[in-house]
């Protein structure tokens, strides 16, 4: 199936089509199990600039610092239970896919005291993501994070191009196909 989705990917490239649609019909194409909850934009939206806070203590930052890569954006907190449970796929994730491309942000939401943040992360074995913070929610509130965890891909122009609501079996084929395809995808010129 997926040499079949990447043929026409690559024909409607071909033929002068919006590299961002592609990859919207290309992803929407790979959903398959949990990753059928992902809802894939028709156009790419405008993500928000609240700050938020860096792992230890390291200042402040916002999406826009991250421009140039695909983004998975995990808004998740510590005491619930789905967020827990999807951690150490969306670690395995970082570290298959991981680098210049491609980079899983985790952001805890609302009261999650570091320490507790480092406690989980010690437990679960997750060695390869952010420990980064929002504790006043501003950056969810403005992202329209209600309810956790919520995932969002971000194209490297810092645009949301997908998103879900709830957890998901962030190690199933489906998933790995649809990070593998955007790191593939072709940027906008």
């Amino acid at each position: 199936m997926r040499s079949v989705v990447l043929a026409f990917v690559y024909t409607a490239l071909a033929l002068g089509a919006n590299p961002a649609v592609a990859a919207s019909t290309e992803i929407s194409a790979l959903r398959e199990g949990d990753m059928k909850k992902l809802a894939v934009h028709e156009s790419p939206q405008a993500t928000s600039d609240a700050a938020f806070d860096l792992e230890d203590g390291g200042g402040k930052a916002s999406l826009t610092d991250f421009r140039g890569k695909h983004l998975l954006v995990n808004f998740w907190a510590t005491w619930c239970a789905p967020c827990r449970t999807e951690m150490p796929q969306l670690n395995a994730l970082q570290k298959q896919y991981g680098g210049e491309d491609f980079q899983v942000l985790t952001i805890a939401t609302g009261r999650n005291s570091p320490e507790g943040i480092q406690r989980f992360f010690d437990e679960a074995g997750i060695d390869s993501l952010p420990r980064h913070q929002d504790p006043k929610q501003a950056l969810a509130s403005q992202m329209g994070v209600f309810g956790l965890p919520i995932t969002v891909l971000i194209d490297p122009e810092g645009r949301e191009i997908a998103r879900m609501q709830g957890d998901a079996d962030w190690s199933s084929d489906s998933a790995k196909a649809i990070i593998a395809a955007l790191i593939e995808a072709e940027p906008e010129s």
